[in-house]
């Protein structure tokens, strides 16, 4: 017997925005790895020395935010390209503040809080704000201005056992970066082996914003940073 299953509020409001995303934005993708050995190994002694618990998607965030800054183009949004998509009058729109949207899982389903100014915070100050977006949206107590405001997004699937993915750019945003599970590799160092602790990165772009060597340069500024934690301290 089949059953069918009414679609939640939530799920309406996602569906909508998504098809609209998908069906207007002709994106390309990116893919390498970031070694995040050093990284992992020095998060909980810069846990302790700024008194916050920073994740490694309070990394991810920073890493994500000065990459955006010397890269201000991710940011941008069309305007003005009309009804038929035509780009004739078109102009890029680059937003004056980073505001980085991370996916949550809530009780009523995927939310997206926002780290407004990013670039403008220390890592503890990352750190701070989302573990305090964080617990809001596990506990429904998010307001509209913690979700509003979205310049660029990140999602993470690392915590679920997923090796890596492609993430569907938000309508607010041109960018979003998916982030994929630590996975132990063997990698050449110095004429010998290492094992190494390496993840995912996958980058999607709205290609009338930047083009593809622009969004390498930026995913690669992203990597560079996560491989040497002393950049994002």
């Amino acid at each position: 017997m089949k059953t069918f299953v009414p679609l939640t509020r939530i799920q309406k409001l996602i569906g909508k925005r998504m098809l609209t995303s998908k069906r207007t934005k002709p994106c390309f993708y990116l893919e390498r790895k970031a070694d995040v050995t050093d990284l992992l190994a020095a998060r909980h002694a810069l846990s302790k020395l700024h008194g916050v618990k920073i994740t490694s998607n309070s990394f991810l965030i920073h890493a994500l935010a000065l990459a955006a800054r010397q890269y201000p183009l991710v940011l941008g949004r069309l305007r003005n390209d009309g009804a038929d998509a035509s780009l004739d009058s078109a102009v890029i729109d680059i937003p004056d503040e980073i505001n980085v949207g991370f996916a949550v899982n809530s009780p009523q389903g995927l939310v997206v809080p926002v780290v407004k100014n990013a670039d403008r915070k220390t890592l503890a100050q990352i750190a701070d704000a989302e573990r305090t977006l964080t617990q809001d949206a596990r506990s429904n107590r998010l307001t509209l201005e913690e979700i509003e405001g979205e310049t660029i997004a990140m999602s993470n699937l690392g915590a679920y056992d997923i090796d890596t993915f492609v993430g569907i750019v938000p309508p607010a945003a041109s960018t979003i970066l998916a982030v994929g599970k630590v996975l132990h590799c063997i990698v050449p160092a110095n004429g010998h082996y290492e094992v190494r602790k390496q993840m995912s990165l996958s980058l999607a772009v709205d290609h009338r914003i930047a083009d593809g060597l622009y969004a390498a340069k930026f995913l690669n500024y992203i990597a560079d940073h996560l491989n040497d934690p002393e950049r994002l301290k």
